[in-house]
């Protein structure tokens, strides 16, 4: 391994499933689901009022943040990520010098349930909307946030190309690493419900009223869902010099567009396919070495066929042979922050050896015939994983993250 290998030294993570990485591994690990009605605004009206909602009262209640005021929820998730996974890292305690610590978050719809409240307030006409309501509108605020708050001085990038965002940030943030560009990169991602992604993906049809059922036969769609996943990135040779061991490392990553469609895969896999592909190369390791897939598994009828179809296409018969699963089935689709909350997970099974079921799958369907590991974690010998995130507009990406 050389010397510059991108090392996973801090986690942080909130979700509907848990607030830190220990409650969300074992919701993870005992298949629990953090999917239920929405109470964030008025969800009721729509095709389904289902949603991954994060239930925890007290967003501020992280020791960086008090003092700052007007906080986006978007924002407040990822800092509590943040705060876990740098305490965890002890970036501040090592005393590495500010300027080389970086910060590449991918991003979605960020102050946009901010947004939305100005302009309720506006339309009432009852009172006078609050300006600060639109503060952390641009995407880039949580990027400028944790900079600013932790006195991190090093590149700045915020990365938006809709649900591989985060994943996208992370590959971008071990390119930095291996380049010397940054000693430290907090990368990841967050991203918080709003009502304009909800009825957007009402309207589209692409979301189920009973659950997300990936690769199940009766899938109807995905389910929202919000949350942050914040990792700490360092050189292998930094973290050994600071005695510290890491969750694993950032091998490779792919990036790849299918051009087929604005909201649709191409029905042939071949941009999933040719993505998984170049980040297997750019990680200098074979097909026969992946021992898991994290898949993007939405749930969607046409998306579970096609990634399906991609994986066999790259991997032949040996496809049948990879387990396959999908994590939304618990903490939902979380848009610009989906690719880094699974890169936590699969991390955590990487480090646990435990591979994270597909819940609420409970009709196989022949067009999704690989194992998806239904239902039930299963304890495995798992040393590679690809973790895949294939969004609109065929913006795909695909890590390989590697034991320690």
């Amino acid at each position: 391994m050389s010397r510059l290998t991108p090392v996973v030294t801090g986690m942080g993570i909130i979700s509907a499933i848990g607030a830190n990485k220990e409650t969300f591994w074992e919701a993870l690990r005992l298949g629990r689901c953090g999917i239920d009605l929405v109470d964030l605004f008025d969800a009721s009206r729509y095709r389904s009022a289902l949603g991954a909602q994060v239930r925890h009262r007290d967003l501020c209640n992280r020791s960086p943040l008090r003092g700052w005021r007007h906080l986006g929820r978007c924002d407040l998730l990822g800092l509590w990520a943040a705060e876990e996974a740098i305490r965890e890292a002890r970036i501040v305690e090592r005393g590495i010098p500010p300027h080389r610590i970086a910060i590449v978050l991918g991003a979605g719809c960020g102050g946009v349930l901010e947004a939305e409240s100005y302009r309720r307030q506006l339309h009432s006409r009852l009172k006078k909307p609050r300006p600060s309501l639109l503060m952390p509108f641009p995407a880039c605020t949580l990027t400028d946030l944790l900079g600013n708050i932790y006195g991190f001085l090093g590149l700045r990038s915020t990365i938006a190309t809709a649900c591989s965002s985060s994943a996208t940030a992370i590959g971008y943030a071990a390119d930095l690493i291996k380049s010397r560009k940054a000693d430290v990169v907090i990368t990841g991602g967050a991203e918080s419900l709003s009502e304009l992604t909800f009825a957007g993906f009402n309207a589209l049809r692409s979301v189920d009223r009973i659950a997300c059922r990936p690769f199940d036969r009766d899938r109807e769609g995905l389910v929202l869902g919000e949350g942050a996943g914040i990792l700490v990135i360092e050189s292998q040779e930094l973290a050994e010099a600071h005695g510290i061991a890491g969750y694993g490392t950032v091998l490779g990553f792919g990036l790849g567009s299918d051009a087929y469609h604005i909201t649709s895969p191409d029905p042939q896999g071949d941009g999933a396919m040719r993505c998984m592909s170049v980040a297997l190369a750019n990680a200098g390791v074979g097909a026969e070495s992946v021992d898991y897939i994290n898949a993007h598994g939405t749930g969607t009828p046409v998306n579970d066929r096609v990634e399906t179809l991609a994986i066999k296409k790259l991997f032949g018969k040996r496809a049948y042979g990879i387990p396959v699963s999908s994590t939304k089935s618990a903490h939902g689709h979380c848009l610009g922050a989906a690719g880094a909350v699974e890169a936590v997970a699969t991390f955590l099974a990487l480090h646990h050896g435990i591979i994270p079921p597909t819940i609420n799958r409970k009709e196989p369907d022949p067009d999704c015939d690989l194992d998806c590991v239904p239902n039930r974690a299963r304890t495995a010998s798992i040393r590679l994983a690809l973790s895949n995130s294939f969004a609109f507009g065929g913006n795909n990406t695909t890590l390989v993250l590697g034991k320690s």
